[in-house]
């Protein structure tokens, strides 16, 4: 088994106890934090339930150094970076990804705000508020309620069964005692010896150890500080259980395994291959899906939940517990060398392929000696006997590997040299049938790289179908394993299919993915249910193209579909692949058109249907034309409003926890869009505030000492773009019609804007030039505006 090598790992222990993990990769373009505390909800005093997500909501808040607007996320945002945060059981989690110019300034916001927040109680009583929205979300939240159930059969008096997300009535904020349980908490656990910093970036190892270094200089020192060991997990000599809930069974295992041994555990139990148990269930018609996930682990304590989707009329739960039993009895007393050998292949990709923030966020290992260790004495824990069907250990994911080469260049599979004449000959013919016109390869994105993308889209006579991806979920998840990401997107009529990653695998990606195409469609699976937001930014799409967003079910008609391709960033050798792959595309390429239909000044409303009676809305607001200037004007407008119009309406409005703005890009038609989720303010009271937002606009950018041209002009340099993030944009214009050279003329015309030329842009949005169009969970609120056909 290859030894693992990481040459550019780096951990280190600085001087107050800050555990530090460096990664240089010099492909990234943009650098990532991640701030861990080894302190989360399980960590608060039983008293004041809900405190530590509470109080990582109010770091956000703005410090007396970097106020509100000049803090953590708004800085980021500014920059076209991404942050967030995240508060669980025994850990919370500070993130945030920058160019590389702007890091060591996100860097330095980030430890002031964790060493130095306001906590006022203005900015507690609001923010409270907000977390009281989300809870109300969350216990109408059928997915969240499920889990809850699931974990009833653990032991009453361990905390995962205890209440944490926080609410009006466990945050009594006006009480003195509440208060000083808040800064106790803040003094105990954040500190430099209770945290861990990781930094990925192209930067070297010595610079990345400077920025830590530096960060590390503006925390609190401290030492590590023991969390407190929860009670057993289950009473007596209980070790398992089973949980029901409507179409799902859950097969619930305790045990103090090492994490990566059970994460090593369910990659391979979880693979849908033939001779696994997936494969199995489906076979036998006792389940669907199959997904065994760790739902916990801290201080040896693990939980470990296989979740079977069962069939809507099976009552087979035992058959199901026998069969797993059975492949986990086969799996203890397999040979996993080949599978740690596959492990560490995946590992090794994924390094390869990782944007900077998941590179940050990644801890994979290869399984370690004490990893088989612990996960032979789990497995023999559970007194399994022998096994007696006969299974499979799942084959070698194909895309993982090179694809094999031709012993002799240039002939034909099973041809000599003595055939060079009808060599030729077939080849030309060949080349005949395998110039597509409608796959086309752009240079708009440099092929110096490691990475590419390849855009595919198909056009039927009818909608198409939802279950189109249903059969490809095998094939994406081998895909990711192997560093290309596949995604599918239904939009009326279109079907598009996008792949950005490394481009070595994309042609055997394709030529799977033809072959999974010509095959019998499979029926989709019922939908999952989603917040109300969700389910709108889902419709958004086909409501722009003027198609129901609710797609069929039935099967599409392949004999009269048309499709057209489009790559970014890939060598000529691999363009050559996937064109010789491509001809097995079902369908006929065609060269398509994208138009959008135009609104032309209209206020049209769309109706979808949710699962959630609170009030939730988009508008979407085209640009009033597909011009590089006008979406100049609309992305510098969208950049301009984004941090005033959170503040607004979810900081001082508190009109929900679901508040966004920003600029959304659908076949080629920029837009801005702005989203709201309620629980307290109706449809209407959405629309009059964001009217009322749109009427102040003008004196923001009167009170702008700078409109940001810069920062977000910057944002577009092509060496500054993630490949993903370049090839997206790049695909938009393409169908919009824009030069290669988009990319330079639109920050051309960020930087040419003035503020006369943002009132224009301002006005014609509020006259809606470009039209408004409203997705929301309820009709039309009057008259004002025209419903959806």
């Amino acid at each position: 088994m290859p030894a693992p090598a990481h040459p550019h790992h780096l951990h280190l222990t600085l001087a107050n106890g800050l555990r530090v993990s460096l990664r240089h990769a010099p492909r990234l373009k943009r650098c990532a934090a991640v701030l861990r505390v080894a302190a989360g909800s399980h960590d608060v005093p039983l008293t004041w339930p809900g405190l530590a997500h509470f109080l990582e909501h109010l770091l956000f808040l703005g410090t007396e150094r970097f106020p509100t607007g000049e803090g953590l996320m708004a800085y980021v945002q500014r920059h076209g970076g991404q942050v967030n945060a995240s508060t669980r059981e025994r850990t919370t989690e500070f993130f945030f990804e920058l160019p590389v110019s702007t890091f060591g300034d996100g860097l330095e916001r980030l430890a002031d705000m964790l060493t130095h927040p306001r906590l006022t109680l203005e900015d507690q009583l609001r923010e409270r508020e907000v977390l009281h929205a989300e809870f109300v979300a969350w216990s109408q939240d059928a997915k969240a309620q499920q889990h809850v159930a699931l974990l009833e059969g653990l032991a009453a008096d361990h905390p995962l069964r205890g209440f944490h997300a926080g609410n009006r009535d466990s945050l009594p904020v006006e009480r003195e005692a509440f208060q000083q349980a808040l800064q106790a908490f803040h003094a105990h656990f954040y500190q430099g010896g209770q945290m861990t910093l990781s930094l990925a970036g192209p930067q070297s190892l010595a610079e990345l150890e400077a920025l830590a270094q530096r960060f590390s200089e503006e925390l609190t020192s401290g030492p590590l500080r023991p969390q407190d060991a929860p009670p057993a997990l289950m009473t007596g000599t209980a070790r398992r259980y089973q949980h029901v809930d409507k179409d799902h069974l859950h097969h619930v295992i305790t045990c103090d395994a090492p994490r990566e041994a059970l994460d090593f555990l369910c990659l391979w139990l979880n693979a849908p291959a033939t001779g696994g148990l997936l494969a199995e269930l489906k076979t036998r018609q006792l389940a669907t899906a199959l997904h065994a996930s760790v739902l916990y682990h801290f201080a040896g304590q693990a939980v470990l939940d296989i979740d079977f989707t069962v069939e809507a009329h099976s009552d087979s739960a035992t058959q199901i517990g026998t069969l797993l039993h059975d492949w986990l009895s086969f799996f203890a007393h397999s040979d996993w060398t080949p599978l740690r050998e596959e492990l560490a292949l995946l590992n090794a990709r994924q390094q390869q392929i990782l944007g900077a923030l998941a590179l940050a966020r990644n801890d994979s290992e290869d399984l370690s000696e004490h990893a088989v260790t612990g996960l032979k004495a789990m497995l023999d824990s559970l007194h399994l006997q022998p096994s007696q069907h006969t299974w499979q250990l799942p084959p070698n994911n194909p895309f993982l590997r090179p694809p094999a080469k031709e012993e002799r260049a240039g002939l034909i599979r099973g041809q000599t040299s003595a055939h060079r004449g009808l060599r030729t000959f077939a080849q030309d013919r060949s080349r005949g049938r395998r110039e597509l016109p409608a796959l086309t390869f752009s240079q708009a994105l440099a092929d110096d790289g490691d990475e590419g993308a390849l855009y595919l889209h198909w056009r039927f006579e009818s909608d198409a179908c939802a279950g189109l991806e249903n059969s490809l979920q095998p094939l994406r998840e081998d895909a990711r394993q192997a560093g290309v990401e596949l995604s599918f997107e239904v939009i009326g009529k279109d079907w598009r299919v996008k792949m950005i990653g490394l481009h070595e695998p994309m042609p055997a990606v394709l030529e799977a993915l033809a072959h999974s195409l010509n095959q019998p469609q499979e029926a989709p699976p019922p939908p999952l249910p989603v917040i109300a937001i969700r389910a709108l930014l889902k419709a958004l799409p086909a409501c722009c193209a003027g198609t129901n967003p609710e797609t069929r079910e039935e099967p599409v008609s392949w004999a009269t579909a048309r499709w057209q391709g489009f790559g970014l960033g890939l060598p000529v050798t691999c363009e050559a692949a996937i064109k010789a792959a491509a001809v097995r595309l079902p369908g006929q390429p065609a060269t398509l058109e994208f138009k959008l239909p135009g609104l032309s000044g209209q206020r049209v409303w769309h109706e979808v249907k949710t699962d959630s009676d609170e009030a939730a809305l988009l508008l979407f607001c085209p640009a009033p034309s597909q011009s590089l200037d006008d979406e100049a004007a609309w992305r510098l407008l969208g950049h301009l409003l984004q941090g005033p119009f959170y503040q607004r309406l979810r900081v001082e409005l508190q009109l929900g926890y679901a508040v966004f703005s920003g600029v959304r890009q659908i076949s080629g038609q920029t837009g801005l869009m702005f989203g709201v989720q309620s629980p307290s303010v109706s449809l209407e009271g959405i629309v009059d505030h964001l009217r009322t937002f749109f009427e102040q606009l003008p004196a923001l950018i009167d009170n702008s000492e700078d409109l940001g041209n810069l920062p977000l002009a910057q944002q577009f340099a092509a060496q500054g773009l993630p490949v993903a993030q370049a090839a997206e944009l790049l695909w938009h214009a393409h169908v919009a019609g824009h030069p290669s050279d988009y990319l330079a003329r639109l920050q051309q015309a960020i930087q040419s804007l003035t503020p006369k030329d943002l009132q224009h842009a301002v006005q014609r949005l509020q006259d809606a030039s470009g039209g408004w169009r409203c997705v929301a969970n309820g009709p039309p609120i009057n008259d004002f505006w025209q419903t959806a056909s």
